[in-house]
């Protein structure tokens, strides 16, 4: 084989695998619906409100409230987690991107967690691969003085084979609330080693096949820098990764 079918053959190999991979893009983007449709986004809404108050909120006797202090999030929620480019244009001045975390912060019982809640009810009804697991601090600390790890809330490395882990989607609720004692390691290294973790699984992954771990905090943007300032800044530069979202309001609760 001369030079020039070399070539050839080699510009034709590259070409299939360009196909290839527009078509597993292709494929992926398929999995969610057009919500730049706004019949399709008016049914989604709908859909979003009655799990909200026939799954989350049932057993409450309460019924969902939508106003000015969440309607926007919500769209933009909506849109966000459909993976429709629209939900950059919800906050223009606010810089959110599709592919960052949620990082939900707010005062005590403005509906930050229920909020969290009502999207992940949505995302398992509808098949969404961006569904999430709703997990708390004091969960994971529980999790690991059974196990002397956090594995399943980072790498998931257990459920994996080989050296690849499994990461999953999660979110993890409250942050920063608390910092005590317990069994030996405080509540505070344990969220650091999550959040160290969980940046590395987000930066070293294709932004198309990335997990994401979103955050709730009653701590506002000047007490989470203070919470988690190390010597170096290297925790407070990982919020660089999140779409922060400050719900306002009174307690819902």
């Amino acid at each position: 084989m001369d030079n020039k079918e070399k070539t050839k053959e080699t510009v034709m190999r590259l070409n299939e695998i360009a196909r290839t991979v527009r078509r597993a893009a292709t494929a992926a983007q398929s999995q969610f619906d057009d919500l730049t449709d706004q019949t399709v986004y008016n049914t989604h809404a709908k859909l979003l409100v009655y799990i909200a108050n026939n799954v989350v909120l049932a057993p409450q006797n309460r019924k969902f409230v939508i106003d000015d202090n969440n309607k926007n999030i919500l769209r933009f929620m909506l849109y966000y987690f459909n993976n429709c480019n629209l939900a950059e244009k919800v906050f223009p001045d606010k810089g959110y991107k599709l592919h960052k975390n949620l990082l939900i912060m707010g005062g005590v019982g403005v509906g930050k967690t229920m909020l969290m809640q009502i999207f992940s009810e949505y995302l398992k009804a509808t098949n969404n691969p961006n569904y999430f697991y709703n997990v708390s601090v004091t969960q994971m600390t529980n999790y690991f003085t059974m196990h002397n790890n956090i594995d399943r809330y980072t790498y998931n490395e257990e459920a994996g084979g080989g050296f690849e882990g499994t990461p999953i989607n999660i979110c993890l609720n409250d942050v920063g609330v608390e910092n005590r004692p317990f069994y030996g390691i405080d509540t505070r290294t344990i969220v650091e080693d999550f959040l160290h973790a969980r940046n590395e699984i987000w930066t070293q992954t294709a932004v198309g096949q990335r997990k994401f771990a979103h955050l709730t905090t009653n701590l506002d943007a000047k007490e989470l820098k203070e919470a988690f300032t190390d010597d170096f800044g290297r925790l407070v530069d990982r919020f660089k990764t999140y779409n922060v979202i400050n719900l306002k309001g009174d307690s819902r609760r």
